[in-house]
């Protein structure tokens, strides 16, 4: 009886340990339907730039203040992708902020990025998770480009 009981508590504690942590977006659930996920981002001060946005596969959204704006695709109302883009006038400040996210995603993340990009003015971070990935892009060319992507994994099909 007794290992019976340990055998169980083990089985236990390995679920326990291996359960996926959900993908998410700023604390948003990539799980979610796009259009609750847009919704929560509209009751955080986003609005939606109808000019930019299509309403049968992406959502433009910005928010005054913030030096970014999402773009939501979705397809059949399940979020497929979300990519922030931010809009910064130097070079300097561009790579600043691209060690910050990318500071920041490692740890919220736990873990370590791949870096296949790695020269002053284009850079990339990979950040693998159990639902998706994260990439930080940075291409200074003629105008500062910095990007924050998050894509969900695609199932496999059996």
């Amino acid at each position: 009886m007794k290992k019976i009981v340990v055998c169980f508590v083990a089985l236990m504690a390995f679920i326990a340990c291996s359960e996926q942590k959900p993908f998410t977006y700023r604390g948003l659930s990539f799980s979610m339907p796009a259009s609750k996920l847009v919704d929560s981002l509209l009751a955080r001060g986003f609005l939606v730039d109808s000019a930019t946005s299509d309403s049968g596969s992406q959502y433009q959204l910005y928010k005054d203040g913030e030096p970014y704006r999402v773009l939501v695709a979705y397809e059949n109302d399940q979020i497929r992708a979300i990519q922030e883009n931010y809009h910064l006038s130097t070079n300097d400040s561009t790579r600043r902020l691209w060690q910050q996210l990318r500071d920041g995603l490692e740890k919220e993340l736990d873990a370590w990025p791949n870096c296949p990009i790695l020269k002053d003015d284009h850079k990339k971070a990979d950040f693998e998770t159990d639902g998706g990935f994260v990439s930080v892009i940075l291409e200074n060319t003629y105008k500062p480009t910095l990007m924050v992507l998050y894509q969900v994994k695609k199932e496999k099909k059996q």
